[in-house]
């Protein structure tokens, strides 16, 4: 359609419609609760988390090595803060020592929010076992925090 000048007339696309480059809709970025989906069942946490603070290195091989902070641990998965960007579904080699010692496993970057990554564990089950048993530690060492901070503050 042309307007008499010559210039093209596009109809105008409602505002629910507009898509930007994230697959979000106009609408959606407006609201200051963005509109998501609820977990699939594949999607939501199987394993206790554990808070663990330790230095990580992140090998990455379109970002080189990475160096950052664990904030919690599960048998499967490690969350950490990364001031550098490392891209979802990339491969990494993850360095870190847990109370038991050190350990170097292979993850994939699986969620990203703001600064914290969550990378999940794919390696063998030898690395496994050192991570389930330090998952089980934290969990009685977390506990008897609890209890006592309950006894002393109750």
């Amino acid at each position: 359609m042309e307007k008499p000048n010559g210039m093209l007339v596009v109809p105008e696309v409602p505002l629910a419609h507009r898509i930007d480059k994230r697959g979000r809709s106009e609408q959606e970025r407006k609201n200051r609760y963005p509109v998501t989906s609820a977990p699939t069942i594949t999607e939501a946490r199987c394993q206790p988390r554990f808070t663990i603070e330790v230095d990580i290195t992140i090998s990455s091989p379109t970002c080189g090595v990475l160096k950052g902070y664990s904030v919690d641990l599960s048998e499967s998965w490690i969350a950490a803060m990364l001031s550098l960007e490392v891209p979802l579904g990339e491969n990494v080699d993850l360095s870190f020592t847990l109370p038991s010692g050190p350990i170097t496993i292979h993850a994939i970057v699986r969620e990203k929010n703001a600064f914290r990554y969550g990378f999940e564990f794919v390696d063998s089950d030898s690395k496994h076992e050192l991570i389930r048993r330090t998952c089980r530690d934290l969990a009685v060492d977390q506990a008897l925090s609890l209890v006592y901070f309950t006894a002393v503050v109750g």
